[in-house]
C-alpha cells in the first residue's frame, strides 16, 4: 500500500478497529429483524456502509486488493435467485408464493419467525453487495470537468 494512498494513519487505525464492529452490529440487525426494529434492508446498508468506511480510510487500490469485487458481484446476483428460490419453494409446499414452509417455534425466540430471517438474510446479502459494488464503480469511474474518464 502507498503511503499517500487513503487517509491519515489515525482514520486508518479507527477504521480498522470499528469496522468489524459495525459488521457485527449490521448482522445483528439482519438476524433479529423479525423481533424488533431492523431486518434484511437496514443491515444490508449498515454492513455497506462499514465497507464503504474501509474505502474511503484506505483507499481504492486497498479494497480491489482486499476485497473479491467479482465475487461481491456474483453473491449480489445470485442472491436475487436464492430469494426467488425461497418464494418458489412456499409455493411447493406451503400454497402460496413466499409461504412458511419452516416450522414457528416458540413465540419470540431467534428461531420464531418461519422463513422471514432467511428472507433477511437475503434481502441483506443483496442491499449490502449492490450498494457497495454501485459506490465502489462510481469511485473507480471518476470523470473529470472535461468528461474524460481519469
Amino acid at each position: 500500500m502507498k503511503p499517500s494512498e487513503g487517509m491519515t494513519l489515525i482514520v486508518k487505525t479507527v477504521t480498522r478497529i470499528s469496522v468489524w464492529l459495525i459488521i457485527l452490529y449490521g448482522i445483528y440487525i439482519i438476524l433479529h429483524g423479525h423481533l424488533s426494529p431492523g431486518g434484511g434492508f437496514a443491515g444490508g446498508v449498515i454492513i455497506a456502509l462499514a465497507l464503504l468506511n474501509v474505502l474511503l480510510a484506505y483507499g481504492r487500490g486497498f479494497i480491489t486488493r482486499w476485497l473479491n469485487i467479482g465475487f461481491l458481484h456474483d453473491l449480489e446476483s445470485s442472491s436475487a435467485a436464492i430469494f426467488l428460490a425461497i418464494g418458489i419453494l412456499g409455493m411447493a409446499v406451503g400454497g402460496g408464493f413466499l409461504a412458511n414452509f419452516i416450522s414457528h417455534g416458540k413465540l419470540f425466540n431467534l428461531l420464531s419467525s418461519g422463513t422471514i430471517p432467511l428472507l433477511n438474510i437475503v434481502i441483506g446479502l443483496k442491499v449490502c453487495t449492490g450498494l457497495f459494488v454501485v459506490v465502489w464503480t462510481l469511485a473507480i469511474f471518476h470523470l473529470s470537468d472535461k468528461g474524460e474518464k481519469q
